[in-house]
């Protein structure tokens, strides 16, 4: 029997339970797990921000997860080319992306690939936006005190 290669991809920034449950889950179903950790350009590009962790350090990050036994830097911004690269048999998503446009599109583009697609839980209560936020907020109240503790002396 052949040996089944996955691919799961993300930012990996700030990173937190909800992307190591994807990784564990997605070694779980495969025999060898590549980590696709997106470059801080394709972020850029696609959500508009800088990451808090830059790319050589959320690669040594995931690259240390016990489940991952290959990351690599995705800088292509097509799955389909990254594909080309690695040929994998599985890709893992969040279910945050089953049946919405960008999900159905991806199926379609992997059906003819004989790439399997599947799709985990999303953490809802854990996710690196939120922390995002959470730091944001505690940044602004960290200055807020600077300055009424300015004004009380």
């Amino acid at each position: 029997m052949a040996m089944r290669i996955g691919y799961a991809a993300g930012a990996f920034d700030l990173f937190h339970v909800g992307h190591l449950n994807l990784l564990r889950q997605a070694r779980s179903r495969c025999d060898f797990l590549i980590a696709g950790v997106v470059s801080d350009q394709l972020l850029i590009a696609r959500k508009g921000r800088t990451p808090v962790i830059p790319l050589c350090e959320r690669l040594e990050i995931v690259r240390n997860v016990g489940f991952v036994d290959e990351a690599i830097a995705e800088t292509l911004a097509s799955k389909v080319d990254m594909w080309r690269q690695t040929t994998f048999d599985v890709l893992f998503k969040g279910d945050d992306w089953k049946g919405t446009a960008k999900g159905l599109e991806l199926e379609q583009e992997f059906a003819p690939l004989g790439v399997e697609i599947i799709y985990f839980p999303y953490t809802v209560h854990t996710s690196s936006t939120i922390l995002r936020r959470t730091l944001e907020l505690l940044e602004r109240e960290s200055e807020e005190a600077k300055k009424i503790h300015r004004l009380v002396r």
